[in-house]
Formats: structure tokens, C-alpha cells, sequence
């Protein structure tokens, strides 16, 4: 049997009854301040799209366009859980699927902005070794 998702104490129904400042008074204290100092304008140009996201879902039409943002800062809402959003990395916008585990965190966390390295082989003239290696 699968563990239901908590957070703090709340299941995830209760957290999307919640009113917005109930739900601020559960997160950690640099995300209250955050959400109390007011959201960004380009956050609450998320929220809007958000919001227009759901009643199309609820309405039973296929929305059109993904959601898109920039707001890498934007925390994550119970509202969001279930959507995928496409957030830029500085290079292109990467699909993020929010799930209950992420309420609370930054949507930025899960667009990992840079490449990972993944090494080759040795070029030449690296290693006194690498002179016998073949370059094709």
C-alpha cells in the first residue's frame, strides 16, 4: 500500500482547500517571506496562466499551448501538482512535471541550468601516452 503524501500534516486535498495564507504559514520562513513580500509580475503571470490551464482542463477541452515561464524563482503551489511546465534554463525551456514532493520549493530547482560534464578521451599533446594514439 502506497503512502499518501503529506505535508506538514495536511494531505494534498486539504492543501488545495486551503486559503493562500493558510498555506503560507506551513512553508519554511524564506519562502513566507518570499509569498508575504508579494509575488513578481512575472509570477503572477504564471499564476493567470495557471489558472486559465485548469478551467480548460475542468471544461473538458484540450488546452492548446503548454505553459511556459521564466519565473525559475515562482514556488511551488498546491494548485500546480499534476501540470507540466516548461521552464527555461537559459537555453531552452525544459518540461517539469509537479508532483506533491516539490510544494514548497522553487521551480528553478528542477531545470538544472547547467550541462553536466561528461569527459572524452585524451587530445593530443595532453599526455606523453597520447602520442601513440591514432588521431582518426
Amino acid at each position: 500500500m502506497p503512502r499518501e503524501f503529506t505535508y506538514r500534516g495536511y494531505t494534498l486535498e486539504q492543501l488545495q482547500q486551503m486559503s493562500m495564507d493558510s498555506f503560507i504559514r506551513l512553508l519554511p520562513s524564506r519562502m513566507r517571506r518570499s509569498l508575504n513580500r508579494g509575488l513578481t509580475q512575472a509570477q503572477l503571470k504564471l499564476l493567470a496562466k495557471i489558472r486559465k490551464y485548469r478551467k480548460q482542463l475542468e471544461a473538458g477541452q484540450k488546452p492548446t499551448k503548454p505553459i511556459k515561464t521564466n519565473a525559475r524563482d515562482m514556488i511551488i503551489l498546491p494548485e500546480m501538482v499534476g501540470l507540466t511546465i516548461h521552464i527555461h534554463n537559459g537555453k531552452e525551456f525544459q518540461p517539469v512535471e509537479i508532483k506533491p514532493e516539490m510544494i514548497g520549493h522553487r521551480l528553478g530547482e528542477f531545470a538544472i541550468t547547467n550541462k553536466p560534464v561528461k569527459h572524452g578521451r585524451a587530445g593530443v599533446g595532453a599526455t606523453r601516452s597520447s602520442m601513440y594514439v591514432p588521431l582518426k
